[in-house]
């Protein structure tokens, strides 16, 4: 049996993966669909020959189970997969050990093939800083938005929590890459950034959570509300240069809210 990937060494390998692109000037995108996933092991000759081959094996049938699940919708069953992927189901259990499995695998092969790059491009762009978060965070809505199904099987099987922190942990490494190289240009302190970027992504999957489950705001409410959030602690971060010492220090009196009266 293949070994199990490792969402957590995944994280990791991006977070190296994006310091080199820091220091070379490698896309990030890039540097992280080059690592992440990446094996530590390296067995030599006929063992990593095979190993490749399991590991090709594995990753065409975790395609096909994504490509099921958008299919049959999120409540298929591994009969219902292995069928409609034209397998046995003793194939699937020959290299997953159950349906959590198959599920973790299924989730981050759609984290690192489809949510990671349209997220790294999203960050490579060229673009000021509000137009830049309005874009990011519009890019994780419309990509949660545009598969429900796969959304909604990975969250109701047994290892949804486990792949939900990792791809929190993924991608909120890469925000503290961002934010640390557009903070440091504007001159401001970077030692709160992994508190604020693991603030700001664990907000916004709970909220795109709650609207995939609730649906009471349509798709650009939603943007716009998260974009309100999330550029209004931006600029409250960099009005304070990214020092708590300089923000505690100040007062802070809530600002009247337009048209409101004296």
């Amino acid at each position: 049996m293949s070994p199990r990937p490792n969402p957590a060494a995944a994280a990791r390998a991006a977070v190296a993966a994006a310091a080199v692109a820091a220091s070379k000037g490698v896309a990030l995108p890039q540097a992280i669909r080059h690592q992440v996933g990446a094996d530590d092991a390296k067995p030599d000759g006929r063992k990593r020959r095979w190993e490749s081959h399991k590991e090709a094996r594995r990753s065409e049938l975790v395609d096909g189970t994504l490509a099921a699940v958008r299919t049959l919708g999120a409540d298929a069953g591994m009969d219902e997969i292995a069928q409609e992927i034209g397998v046995s189901k003793t194939v699937l259990y020959r290299y997953f050990t159950d349906k959590s499995d198959l599920t973790t695998a299924a989730m981050m092969r759609f984290i690192e093939t489809v949510l990671v790059p349209r997220l790294g491009s999203a960050i490579n762009e060229d673009v000021g800083e509000f137009e830049l978060t309005r874009m990011v965070i519009s890019v994780y809505v419309q990509t949660v938005a545009d598969e429900p199904q796969i959304y909604s099987f990975v969250m109701s099987g047994g290892s949804g929590s486990e792949v939900v922190a990792d791809s929190q942990k993924l991608i909120a490494q890469m925000l503290t890459f961002v934010m640390i190289n557009r903070l440091v240009e504007q001159g401001s302190q970077t030692g709160g950034v992994e508190t604020w970027a693991y603030s700001l992504v664990g907000a916004i999957q709970l909220a795109v959570h709650w609207w995939m489950v609730e649906h009471r705001l349509g798709k650009e409410q939603l943007i716009d509300y998260l974009t309100m959030m999330v550029w209004s602690s931006i600029a409250g971060i960099t009005a304070a240069g990214g020092s708590a010492e300089y923000f505690n220090s100040q007062e802070h009196p809530l600002p009247k809210a337009p048209g409101a009266s004296e």
